[in-house]
């Protein structure tokens, strides 16, 4: 079941107060209660015990499950009425104040959150005062992220000017967006009506962007499962061979593959797919001396065209 943030957060709040009532509550019971599978149960589980009812990770949830039933060891310890320290206080009415300016932030759950903040203002007392002197910005996709979520909830194209450096350029696109997702960025996932294919754009790479009046109407299309990351190649994406000496052994940490073999020399030949091949001639830039790319041949010799072309530029 799809979720966000919000809505899983509202369900493990639930979730505490359902297994206060039901020690040794059975697995498929909660789960069926709460209309999600097991495994989503016990990913909600893993999360609890390192919540608690201190920023300083003081008592948390003593919270655990054999796989049928689920125990929670102390939950009278973590009953008492929460005080918190001056510091602890300014940093939360700060966050509450930043996050209650969030585009895309639903206006039931706004109201809900400046509630909340004014009845802390009012048991916090001077480091209410301290806070309101000190505030959070974020960054400039802000803007963009705004008409991305207005768009998505209009049912409107955008017309983007958009920079992708794997080609080191901007393009001019109209696109009929589908949803926002962050994986440590912020991307919209939409339908690209210059590709004329499902694609991902990163909004601090949106140079400008414009919303249109034609309606968007993106073919029905099966969302990622995004839990694995964002690069997820499939089997019919382009194989790649790469080969690293010692100091590129990084690769095989942070790029998906197929295998890596290791080579005499302490290094590794590296086979991995990607829907844009292009994409990793930055990689070999970036490695110089400690790899290259192997295969296919058209690859590895753009990639080396790009890297006499940088020397080139240092030699003028």
């Amino acid at each position: 079941m799809a979720t966000n943030a919000i809505d899983q957060t509202r369900r493990m709040l639930s979730l505490v107060t359902y297994l206060r009532e039901r020690p040794g509550a059975r697995v498929g019971d909660v789960a069926r209660a709460f209309g999600i599978t097991e495994d989503e149960l016990i990913a909600d589980l893993d999360v609890l015990p390192m919540c608690g009812t201190s920023f300083r990770g003081g008592d948390l949830l003593d919270i655990d499950t054999d796989g049928d039933r689920i125990w929670w060891h102390n939950p009278d310890d973590v009953a008492e009425p929460l005080r918190l320290a001056a510091d602890e206080a300014t940093a939360l009415l700060v966050a509450a104040r930043a996050v209650a300016t969030l585009p895309g932030l639903r206006e039931g759950d706004r109201q809900a959150l400046l509630r909340a903040t004014a009845k802390l203002e009012a048991a916090a007392g001077e480091a209410a005062g301290a806070s309101s002197r000190l505030s959070v910005t974020f960054e400039s996709e802000g803007g963009v992220f705004a008409d991305v979520d207005r768009a998505i909830a209009e049912r409107r194209r955008l017309w983007l000017r958009y920079y992708s450096p794997a080609r080191d350029e901007l393009t001019e696109r109209e696109v009929d967006p589908i949803r926002l997702f962050a994986v440590g960025h912020t991307y919209m996932e939409a339908w690209c009506r210059l590709s004329e294919a499902r694609r991902t754009f990163r909004l601090d790479r949106v140079a400008e962007i414009r919303l249109l009046d034609a309606p968007a109407d993106p073919p029905p299309v099966e969302l990622r499962d995004l839990s694995e990351g964002l690069v997820q190649p499939a089997a019919e994406d382009p194989e790649v061979t790469i080969e690293v000496g010692p100091g590129g052994r990084w690769v095989a940490e942070y790029y998906p593959h197929d295998s890596a073999d290791e080579l005499p020399d302490g290094g590794l030949r590296i086979t991995l797919r990607t829907p844009d091949p292009t994409s990793l001639r930055r990689l070999a830039l970036r490695l110089g001396r400690d790899g290259r790319i192997a295969a296919p041949q058209d690859l590895a010799d753009r990639a080396r065209q790009a890297a006499a072309k940088a020397l080139a530029a240092y030699g003028e």
